[in-house]
């Protein structure tokens, strides 16, 4: 062998190390954020037989204190088995309306001073009231975005009880967007399976665009429906 070619080879083996070290940190920084070891901690329960017990406790303790949504554990599911996302996509919302009814009438039961002395020590004092603004100018609104957006769930339905929302209004606006928002996620999964990851992938800017018309879509939806949960 030259001696040009081993100082090439020397020169890509330094070069593929340097990349290899640079992965090994980057990947050691992301392993020590506890969020990011919860999430990946989490995630994991879908790659064990204890997938849809996992599914349940996370849709049922999201709403009361956990800050991981369950959407990511039903999505991994989902991918794993395409053709069960129906069945875990009810689970996941039925459970996720359970654990909102509890955490509604946990509020009840301590009520509107403790609950607020509550969120202010543990830094959510200002959502809190926001949301408390939120229920008395939206009402009906405050719920169903909740329910079906990334806003806190949790924060509202905890919040609920005090805002003298109705338990039968709140379980039957949960029980209608909550469905929306998982189910909608467990079709996408049961219609295009792996297609829907890989569409994902390749056009996420796409795909952040069309889910955005169809939440505009769904609002207007919900606009025409807002009557009957009303008054």
């Amino acid at each position: 062998m030259s001696k040009k070619t081993e100082n090439n080879l020397d020169s890509e083996i330094s070069i593929g190390s340097s990349e290899q070290i640079t992965q090994d940190i980057v990947v050691e920084k992301k392993s020590k954020n506890p969020i990011r070891q919860i999430y990946d901690w989490v995630l994991h329960w879908a790659d064990t037989r204890f997938g849809i017990l996992a599914l349940i406790v996370l849709a049922f303790t999201e709403p009361i204190f956990v800050p991981i949504p369950a959407d990511i554990l039903l999505v991994a599911l989902c991918l794993g088995e395409p053709k069960r996302s129906i069945k875990y996509g009810l689970i996941c919302s039925l459970f996720s309306i359970i654990g909102g009814t509890v955490a509604f009438s946990l509020g009840l039961a301590f009520g509107a001073h403790r609950l607020i002395t509550i969120f202010d020590i543990v830094g959510f004092g200002s959502k809190a009231q926001l949301a408390l603004d939120l229920y008395a100018k939206y009402d009906f609104w405050a719920i169903a975005i909740s329910a079906l957006t990334p806003v806190p769930y949790m924060l509202f339905s905890w919040l609920g009880g005090i805002a003298k929302i109705s338990l039968t209004k709140f379980i039957a606006i949960s029980i209608v967007f909550r469905t929306m928002r998982f189910g909608s996620e467990a079709l996408i999964f049961y219609l295009f399976g792996e297609r829907a990851k890989t569409f994902i992938d390749k056009y996420f800017n796409l795909a952040t665009v069309v889910a955005v018309v169809l939440m505009i879509v769904i609002a207007y939806g919900v606009k025409l429906l807002q009557h009957l949960f009303t008054g």
